[in-house]
């Protein structure tokens, strides 16, 4: 059966329905977006739902969305999303919108010590519903959208707000809404990443372990593929893939014969890209010693044996209290915020305060097993 739901493509429209739903207690939303297809992505539909009604909206066809802060800024009606890293930042990308009373299901899943979380298996399990994920890696920015493809848009929003009110009850019952409320609050204030100066090749997986001259290959053939993808408008894979890459930088081709013989690459990106990558890796082969890039190793600062035992101390407890709570380990307390424990060594509740990386829930609820632990640790590296 077909869902029934209203294509919102004029600002008109936009702003009628804002004003209507500004009255609603809860409002299920999802976007889509083409990161697939363009060198810059963009939000190109915008899904939400009420209890009885499906609204999709194309930013694409409407200018000014600013109407839609009436929903997201008002406090009063709590947000639902799945997975809502990507749709925070997105949108407050694109539109500048910022989201209070965000509540993010998979998030509460995670707080339930659900394993699968994606959307399509929880509303299996919990509704005996399959999702249509067809057409997940579709071009959303393509215009006309077949009735299919929307339709599989709205059926990502119509279950968020029947599936919220359980995993609450639930939540609830065990006493951890609090958590994932305060988790979702500060997944509420995630922001795109700023752009840097930074070489290209320290977000590239495996750039560590190069040389200095393969280091100048590789930043020289990064910049050639962000520049293409920019002028395209595709995205970076699509130009060249990051194993493609990584196979010419570790030969270092001097001629397109040599090229050829890696089998990095198609024949259509030889005929396209050749003389460029081979310009590329040319220029940095004769790059003097003095001018190579050098990755930036940070030293890993000394630490005495006795923070490495309280560290210890912490993961064993830590261990121990998500196999009891039947959580994954990270969310009780992971890595960062151990280490951040065992080296300022906290000896008062009140210390914790001064560890940013802990939430306020994991110090009310786990302070005084950490602040004991510690305490146990120092006494036994006395006795």
């Amino acid at each position: 059966m077909k869902t029934k739901y209203r294509l919102i493509s004029t600002k008109t429209d936009l702003e009628k329905i804002t004003r209507d739903l500004n009255k609603e207690k809860s409002i299920a939303f999802d976007v889509e977006a083409d990161s697939m297809y363009h060198f810059k992505e963009k939000v190109c539909l915008i899904q939400l739902s009420t209890k009885k009604e499906y609204f999709v909206i194309d930013p694409l066809q409407i200018q000014d969305l600013s109407s839609l802060n009436i929903l997201f800024s008002n406090s009063d009606i709590k947000k639902i999303f799945h997975g809502a890293d990507f749709d925070v930042r997105s949108l407050y990308r694109d539109f500048n919108i910022k989201i209070k009373n965000l509540f993010d299901t998979q998030i509460a899943c995670m707080f339930l010590g659900i394993r699968e979380t994606s959307l399509a298996a929880v509303i299996k399990e919990r509704f005996k519903i399959s999702l249509n994920k067809e057409y997940r890696k579709k071009d959303w920015s393509k215009r006309p959208l077949s009735e299919d493809m929307i339709e599989y848009a709205v059926n990502d929003t119509i279950y968020l707000i029947k599936l919220a009110k359980i995993l609450e009850k639930e939540l609830k019952k065990i006493d951890r809404i609090s958590w994932v409320y305060e988790e979702c609050e500060i997944l509420s204030k995630v922001r795109p990443a700023s752009l840097n100066s930074e070489p290209l090749f320290m977000k590239f997986k495996g750039a560590g372990h190069l040389t200095c001259r393969s280091l100048a290959v590789l930043e020289a053939l990064l910049q050639f593929r962000l520049s293409t993808a920019e002028k395209k408008d595709r995205p970076l894979f699509k130009i060249i893939g990051n194993n493609s890459i990584m196979k010419i930088v570790k030969e270092k081709p001097v001629n397109k014969r040599q090229l050829e013989k890696i089998k990095a690459l198609s024949r259509k990106q030889i005929d396209m890209y050749g003389d460029a990558i081979v310009k590329a890796a040319n220029n940095s082969l004769t790059l003097p010693t003095a001018d190579l890039p050098v990755y930036p190793r940070r030293k890993a600062p000394f630490l005495p044996p006795e923070v490495s035992l309280r560290a210890k101390a912490v993961k064993r407890w830590r261990d121990s209290k998500a196999k009891e709570l039947e959580l994954d380990p990270a969310i009780v307390c992971n890595k960062t915020i151990i280490n951040s424990i065992a080296i300022q060594n906290p000896v008062h509740l009140k210390d914790l305060s001064k560890i940013k990386e802990m939430k306020k829930w994991q110090q009310r609820e786990f302070g005084r097993d950490i602040v004991a632990i510690l305490k146990n640790e120092t006494n036994e590296a006395y006795n």
